[in-house]
C-alpha cells in the first residue's frame, strides 16, 4: 500500500492516543517502517536516531533477534494459556520468580498486567481490597504528586497530576489528591534538605487534613517522567517512604518508566534502598516487543489478603491476558539481555557519558536546566535564563522543535511547556550519545532561526 493510501486510512480510522484529533487529521501520521539498534527508518527511508526508545520502552534497542526468536518459539509451542482456574504456563511462572527474586524489599509476589495503566489500576483495586478485608474500610483516599503520571485509565488518570488527563474526564475523584512535585529548578527551597522537608510536611498536612484513618496510600515515581523528567533530590524518596510508615499509609512506587535499567540499576528503588508496599512496572519489562506490565506486592500485604479471605472465595481481580506466555517469554529474554547480555552495564556507562554531555548544553541561550539519572534526562528550555521564563505558548516552540529535530535525524519528546525528554535505548554507545547531543544542539540552533523565537530570547 502506498504512503498516501496509508495516511488516508490512518486519518479515517485510527484514533491515536493522547492526540488532538483535529490537528492529527490535518498533519497526518509519521509512518515508521523498521528499526535496528538505536535507529528507526520511516516509510520515506529517513533514518532517525531514537532518543526516546519509542515511548520510554525499547530499552534493548530495535531488532534484537534473540527476542524475536523467543517470541516465535513460544508462539509456535503455546500461543496462549490462561492464568484463571489455577492454570499456568512455564514462561509466566519463570518470569514471576525471576522478577520476585530481583525486586526490592519483600516485593516477592507479582501480578501480570497488559501495561502500566492497568498495573496502577490493579494496585488501587488491591489496596481497596486489602483495607476492606482487614477491617479498615474507611481508608480510601489516595495521594500522588502534581506533574506525576500514573496512566490514563479511568482510575489512574485521577492519580496522574497533569491537567491534560483530567479535562473533560471527571477526574480527579474526591478520593484522589495531589501534593507539590519536588521540582528543584522551580522551587523556592534554599537547598535539597529544605525541599525534602517541605514535601514531608505537605504530605503530613494532607494526611492530617483528610484523617489518617481515611488515607490509604501515597504514589510516586522515582523520577517524574511525563511531567517533565524531574529528578527529586537524593534522599527525597527515603524521606517520603519514612513519612508514609509514620503516617500509617502504604507507599507505592511507580517504576513503569524507571524500571529495567532506565536510571542505571535494574530498578530505580535501588538508588536509595527503598522497600515499597507495591511497585508497578511495564515498558522495559518486555522492551516494547510485546505488551506486558506487572505489579509487585509485598509479602506482608499478600499474606494479610490471603489469610483474611475465606477459603473458596476468589479475590475478584483478573484479566484475560494476565501472564500471557508469549509476552512472558519475551520478558525472560529481555531480562537475560539486561544481565547476561551486558545491556544494564552498557546503559550505566552510557548514562554517565550522557550526563557529562548534557551539562555542556547549559551554555546554549535556550537551555535553563538539565537533569538526568542514567539514560533518563530532561532539558528545560527558557526564553530568559535569569527569570526562568517558560516559552510563551504562542511561540509553538515544542511543535517547531520536534519537527526540526526530525529533520536533523533525531527523535525526542518535546513536552508542551518547553521541557525536552530523552530516554535512548540502553544499547546506545558513547559515540551515539555524542551524535544525539550534536543533533540536539543543532536543532536548538535551528530553532533560533525562527524569528519569533529568536526575538523572545532575552
Amino acid at each position: 500500500m502506498n504512503m498516501q493510501a496509508l495516511l488516508g486510512q490512518d486519518r479515517d480510522h485510527w484514533i491515536h492516543p493522547v492526540a488532538s484529533w483535529r490537528d492529527h487529521e490535518e498533519r497526518g501520521a509519521t509512518i515508521l517502517r523498521s528499526g535496528k539498534g538505536c535507529y528507526l527508518t520511516d516509510i520515506e527511508d529517513n533514518v532517525l536516531l531514537d532518543g526516546f526508545s519509542g515511548l520510554w520502552c525499547v530499552n534493548v534497542g530495535y531488532g534484537q533477534d534473540s527476542v524475536v526468536a523467543a517470541a516465535s518459539e513460544q508462539m509456535a509451542k503455546l500461543p496462549y494459556a490462561t492464568g484463571y482456574f489455577s492454570y499456568a504456563s512455564e514462561p509466566a511462572i519463570e518470569l514471576a520468580a525471576k522478577l520476585g527474586a530481583r525486586a526490592p524489599g519483600d516485593l516477592s509476589h507479582v501480578y501480570f498486567t497488559l501495561g502500566g495503566s492497568d498495573a496502577v489500576d490493579g494496585v488501587v483495586r488491591f489496596i481497596r481490597y486489602y483495607y476492606n478485608i482487614t477491617g479498615q474500610p474507611t481508608k480510601k483516599h489516595m495521594i500522588a504528586l502534581e506533574r506525576g503520571y500514573h496512566g490514563s485509565s479511568s482510575i489512574g488518570s485521577g492519580l496522574t497530576g497533569l491537567p491534560a488527563f483530567h479535562a473533560g474526564f471527571d477526574v480527579p475523584t474526591p478520593m484522589q489528591h495531589h501534593i507539590s512535585c519536588p521540582y528543584a529548578y522551580r522551587s523556592d527551597a534554599v537547598d535539597d534538605a529544605a525541599l525534602i522537608a517541605a514535601s514531608v510536611a505537605e504530605l503530613t498536612a494532607k494526611v492530617n487534613e483528610l484523617g489518617a484513618d481515611n488515607v490509604a496510600a501515597f504514589f510516586a515515581e522515582p523520577v517524574v517522567g511525563s511531567g517533565g523528567v524531574i529528578v527529586p533530590p537524593k534522599g527525597w524518596l527515603t524521606a517520603m517512604q519514612n513519612a508514609c510508615r509514620a503516617l500509617g499509609i502504604l507507599f507505592v512506587v511507580d517504576e513503569v518508566i524507571t524500571g529495567f535499567g532506565r536510571t542505571g540499576p535494574l530498578f530505580a528503588c535501588e538508588h536509595e534502598g527503598l522497600t515499597p508496599d507495591f511497585m508497578t512496572v511495564a515498558k522495559g519489562l518486555t522492551a516494547g516487543y510485546a505488551p506486558m506490565g506487572a505489579l509487585f506486592m509485598s509479602d506482608r500485604i499478600y499474606r494479610a489478603m490471603r489469610d483474611a479471605t475465606p477459603s473458596g472465595v476468589a479475590i475478584g481481580h483478573g484479566q484475560t491476558y494476565s501472564g500471557h506466555p508469549v509476552s512472558a517469554a519475551v520478558g525472560l529474554e529481555v531480562l537475560r539481555l539486561y544481565e547476561e547480555g551486558g545491556l544494564l552495564a552498557n546503559g550505566q556507562v552510557a548514562g554517565t557519558h550522557f550526563a557529562k554531555g548534557l551539562g555542556g548544553l547549559l551554555d546554549h541561550p535556550l537551555v535553563g536546566d538539565v537533569r538526568s539519572q542514567g539514560l533518563l534526562a530532561g532539558v528545560e528550555l527558557v526564553t530568559n535564563k535569569a527569570g526562568k521564563t517558560r516559552p510563551a505558548p504562542t511561540l509553538d516552540l515544542p511543535r517547531h522543535l520536534a519537527a526540526i529535530g526530525y529533520r536533523n535525524g533525531l527523535i525526542f519528546r518535546a513536552f508542551g511547556d518547553g521541557i525536552v525528554g530523552f530516554a535512548p535505548p540502553l544499547c546506545i554507545t558513547n559515540d551515539e550519545v555524542d551524535l544525539l547531543l550534536e543533533r540536539f544542539r543543532k536543532s536548538l540552533d535551528d530553532l533560533l532561526n525562527i524569528k519569533e523565537i529568536r526575538n523572545a530570547v532575552g
